[in-house]
């Protein structure tokens, strides 16, 4: 019989055919331990089996050990998906909900550098344009109405604050008198009707019938009603006769608008801005929302328009409509050329009276 310790020395490049029939499983959870020269090693070389009812000992080395920087960045990955998904959750309900009050998201707040520059250049273009109208003898209406607090206010005194105001005047009629009560709704409002050359701005209108007299109730269903049918005529008669007529809504969140009340109850410069109407319209808010959609059913027609402006920022909310409002009357540059003054005359023989004579008012400062 052959030695036994000489048969059983095998080289691992030469693998018996034994351990080529086993399967390639077997072969990956199988190590193989190097063989040593029987002279060294004294004993036989023996392949170790795996124990059984536990896992091979080659499957745990190819697990990677979690490392724990390797379980805090595995976590962290999971909390920012987490809060990713929760932002882009609120976002979406955000953007629902002004979806549904027909708002778009707010936008980024105007620097007051940029607002500045922005105003002053649409300033110069009003200036242009007062001269065109001048000029050619053009007859404009500019009505702004919208919600209590919504900015009216200020943007006409930004677009009056650089013109002439024989040219561009403002009008805002008080409450009617007995008198006026007994005339013709639309009366009172013709007379303040632009002549050639002028641009009238209307802070608030005619639009007070579909407005507060509907809401609370200053005026009967009938009026209501009669003014509906009569509005888009009235208008159409003012457009046929050469006047511009061109309409802005002011539309403010009831949330802006709440604030924009508390900001004017701390100053004592602003709080003869809220009557007792604008404090009525806080529990009311639904009421002058169906009023006004009822109002733009009937009076947004393609000859007269509403355009809406969103007011909940008040600066980007003035230019927005004045830059707008440039747009809508085709005008070319006439401003007034320089003037050289001429030298004044020194020599006068006319002797004046004595400063004494004058009263001065007291020079406080």
């Amino acid at each position: 019989m052959p030695d036994p310790q000489h048969s059983a020395v095998v080289p691992e490049e030469f693998p018996t055919a034994e351990t080529t029939r086993k399967s390639a499983d077997d072969l990956d959870a199988i190590p193989v331990t190097k063989s040593q020269p029987p002279e060294e090693a004294g004993e036989v070389p023996r392949l170790a089996e795996p124990k059984a009812g536990k896992a091979p000992q080659a499957r745990k080395t190819l697990r990677a050990k979690k490392t724990p920087r390797a379980k805090k960045a595995k976590v962290k990955k999971a909390g920012t998906k987490k809060a990713e998904a929760r932002r882009s959750h609120e976002k979406d309900e955000k953007h629902e909900k002004d979806e549904k009050r027909g708002k778009h998201e707010k936008r980024k707040k105007l620097s007051k550098k940029r607002y500045e520059k922005e105003l002053a250049r649409l300033h110069i273009e009003l200036v242009k344009l007062q001269e065109w109208v001048k000029a050619k003898g053009l007859k404009a209406v500019v009505i702004f109405e919208g919600r209590d607090a919504a900015g009216k206010g200020g943007v006409i005194k930004r677009i009056t604050e650089s013109m002439n105001p024989r040219i561009c005047r403002v009008v805002a009629l008080a409450t009617p008198t007995e008198r006026e009560k007994t005339q013709w709704y639309f009366q009172r409002y013709a007379t303040q009707l632009p002549a050639a050359g002028e641009i009238v701005l209307f802070d608030r209108s005619w639009y007070n019938r579909a407005g507060v007299e509907r809401v609370m109730g200053f005026c009967t269903d009938e009026e209501y009603t009669e003014f509906l049918r009569s509005c888009p005529e009235f208008e159409r008669i003012l457009i046929r006769s050469g006047i511009i007529l061109i309409k802005y809504w002011f539309s403010v969140s009831d949330e802006e608008q709440e604030g924009r009340f508390h900001k004017r109850l701390k100053l004592r410069t602003k709080r003869w801005k809220l009557s007792p109407m604008d404090l009525e319209s806080r529990s009311r808010w639904e009421e002058y929302s169906k009023a006004k959609d009822e109002m733009f059913a009937y009076t947004d027609t393609k000859q007269s328009p509403w355009y809406v402006v969103n007011a909940d920022n008040k600066k980007a909310a003035r230019l927005n409509c004045i830059g707008h409002l440039l747009t809508m009357i085709p005008y070319e540059d006439l401003t007034p050329e320089p003037v050289k003054l001429t030298p004044r005359r020194t020599k006068m023989r006319y002797s004046r009276p004595p400063m004494t004579y004058q009263t001065f008012v007291p020079e406080v400062f």
